[in-house]
């Protein structure tokens, strides 16, 4: 497609900054929202910085994860004042996040963004036809219903209306693994899991609350377990505990799930020294797992920008190829 030249602007008037040969418009299409077409122009209107999240719309939409998520949520608020369904809140904070607003205040401002409404699955993204008169030109929730959603537990009580099932979470976690790796490459032959602890720091008074040395700060600890870039497990744990405990519960349960899918596939856990744990390599060698953990860090020579220098020593066991 061959653009025109570029007319400058006049009169005051922002010209367009690229044309079509019929001086139409450049337009990008996107998923449609129902029957509403979902178009990227230039030509000003509602104006968002956020365009990105059409993007993570398009992801979702073919992987569907976040409608799993939400599923693992119960809804038990008085059906005729419900005006965000729980995928919605869920798609709200996730792309949120995603979007580089991690705090819940942001969503006080991002709850009229249009562009975010529409990634969100809202049919009316400017919020015009809200109940309340206060509420109208803001399509999304506020954050106080989006805090309520995250202090959801398993109770269901008067200030927690949703609760939720954590094993169904860890299940969905695992099963969508397995569902867009099929989808991607068919039954995998080797599946290498990265497993390790990253500090969550901690800005108030909040119950676990403890000061990590290494971090330099109060923080917590949650577990991560990675294959590729999917998610199979994020476990919040206080800092004052080893960062391993637990990896073996959750390595257990993942890898049995993963074998019982593709029996054949070959399994390797990936990890650095703060996993080099008798009790999980002792695991591992007696569930035909191969590992690969690093045993000893030598801490950087003086002059160097790399907080940890070299490996000295790589714990390497059973059948690894490398």
């Amino acid at each position: 497609m061959q653009a025109n030249n570029i007319t400058p602007k006049r009169n005051g008037l922002i010209m367009n900054t690229q044309c079509l040969p019929d001086n139409g418009q450049l337009q990008l299409g996107f998923q449609g929202l129902g029957r509403r077409e979902v178009v990227a122009k230039f030509d000003g209107g509602h104006v968002s910085s956020d365009g990105g999240v059409l993007l993570l719309r398009e992801v979702e939409a073919r992987i569907g994860i976040l409608k799993e998520l939400a599923g693992c949520f119960q809804d038990h608020r008085n059906p005729t004042r419900i005006e965000h369904t729980i995928e919605e809140l869920v798609a709200q904070r996730v792309y949120g996040i995603a979007l580089g607003y991690e705090d819940l205040d942001d969503h006080d401002r991002l709850r009229t963004d249009p562009l975010l409404a529409v990634a969100v699955g809202k049919t009316d993204p400017a919020g015009e036809h809200r109940q309340s008169a206060d509420d109208r030109g803001k399509a999304l929730a506020g954050k106080s219903t989006l805090n309520r959603l995250e202090l959801s537990s398993e109770k269901c009580d008067r200030y927690r209306r949703t609760p939720v099932d954590f094993d169904k979470i860890r299940e969905t976690l695992v099963n969508s693994f397995i569902r867009i790796t099929e989808m991607k490459q068919g039954v995998p032959e080797k599946l290498i899991l990265d497993i390790d602890a990253t500090d969550d720091k901690i800005h108030g008074n909040q119950e676990g609350k403890h000061f990590h040395k290494y971090y330099d700060s109060h923080c917590y600890l949650p577990l991560y377990i990675f294959c590729n870039d999917h998610p199979l497990c994020a476990a919040l744990e206080c800092s004052s505990i080893d960062p391993a405990k637990g990896s073996v519960k959750q390595l257990e349960y993942i890898i049995s799930r993963l074998r019982t899918r593709w029996p054949k596939v070959k399994i390797v856990v990936r990890a650095d020294s703060g996993f080099c744990r008798d009790y999980i390599m002792n695991w591992c060698e007696g569930n035909n797992t191969d590992y690969s953990a690093c045993r000893h860090t030598q801490f950087c020579p003086a002059g160097q920008s790399a907080r940890w220098y070299l490996p000295v020593q790589v714990e390497i066991r059973n059948r690894l190829p490398y």
